[in-house]
């Protein structure tokens, strides 16, 4: 009788986890989805055959827990990440403590592989508190499990992605689209291609404790991607600037409000750029071609223009 390997995805029910999950189970393993709250997880059991997909609570600050869910794995993959701390300190438990459990732990359980997805903002000087707390993430996975392989993504697009789907949704309310440090640069990656590095490193037993960022086949400023927005919902909006001074006192008071949709933090954040460092790694050295995001983003904010992008009628 074959036994299948075990995968096991720590924070596997978010957007970016649904792809790997799917493509850990095409390549036949059993896959763990340990998770917080399993009930979003339990929803992904389609994503494989019967019994393949098997969501398991596990809490990153309860180490019986961690245990647990990589006991028995050949392969962990880590994409637990938060871009704002419901509680003080949760970028350090999450994204630094949590990393160095998983890890420690996958090492001391005898995993052959470890995946650790951070970003390209991860950085010990970074003036944000998450990319600091991403910096020492890495850090503390690189001592626990020195093989361990490294993905840093730029700004990840995908169906249900928080970033388009959000400033569409404010193309089709606001009088306005607000620009914030509209001259920073971004590179964005598909979601699918992020999915597909993990399944690349995890099959190329060179990648092993390697460091890849991941960057879609462009550079974009932040205010020609807000433009690529109002284009694709037909939406006609003055694109305004908003100084940094009172975007910082906008943020204060909005990083209060339900979901948090800015926080000082994430300003911090945008004013430096996110792009593939020169001579990085990417993509390409795992064989994948960047897919470039004016090829998936239309499809799905067309739920943003006029009528729903059924019809369109005057504004």
């Amino acid at each position: 009788m074959t036994t299948r390997s075990v995968a096991t995805v720590f924070g596997g029910s978010g957007f970016l986890g649904r792809y790997v999950v799917r493509r850990l189970a095409a390549q036949g393993h059993v896959v763990r989805v340990a998770v917080r709250r399993t009930a979003p997880a339990a929803a992904m059991r389609p994503l494989g055959q019967v019994g393949q997909i098997v969501p398991l609570h596990a809490s990153l600050g309860d180490q019986a827990t961690v245990a647990r869910a990589v006991e028995g794995a050949s392969v962990v993959v880590n994409l637990v990440g938060i871009l704002a701390e419901s509680r003080k300190g949760d970028f350090d438990r999450l994204h630094a403590e949590g990393a160095e459990r998983i890890a420690r732990t996958a090492a001391n359980a005898g995993v052959a592989q470890l995946v650790q997805v951070s970003a390209i903002g991860a950085d010990p000087d970074s003036p944000s508190a998450y990319g600091r707390s991403k910096a020492a993430g890495e850090a503390a996975v690189r001592a626990a499990f020195p093989s361990a392989t490294i993905l840093r993504p730029s700004l990840v697009f995908g169906p249900e992605d928080d970033f388009f789907n959000r400033f569409g949704g404010i193309a089709r309310l606001a009088p306005v689209m607000p620009v914030f440090c509209g001259d920073t640069r971004m590179q964005p990656v598909y979601v699918g291609d992020v999915a597909d590095a993990v399944h690349r490193v995890l099959t190329t037993p060179d990648a092993a404790g390697g460091l890849f960022e991941l960057g879609g086949p462009r550079v974009w400023k932040f205010r020609e991607i807000i433009r690529f927005i109002l284009e694709q919902t037909h939406r006609r909006r003055r694109m305004v600037d908003v100084p940094m001074g009172l975007a910082r006192l906008q943020a204060s008071f909005l990083e209060h409000v339900p979901g948090k949709p800015l926080t000082r933090d994430q300003l911090a954040m945008l004013g430096r750029d996110n792009v593939v460092a020169d001579g990085a790694a990417g993509l390409e050295a795992l064989g994948i071609a960047p897919t470039p995001l004016e090829l998936v983003v239309p499809a799905y904010l067309a739920r943003y223009r006029p009528g729903g992008g059924k019809r369109e009628i005057p504004e």
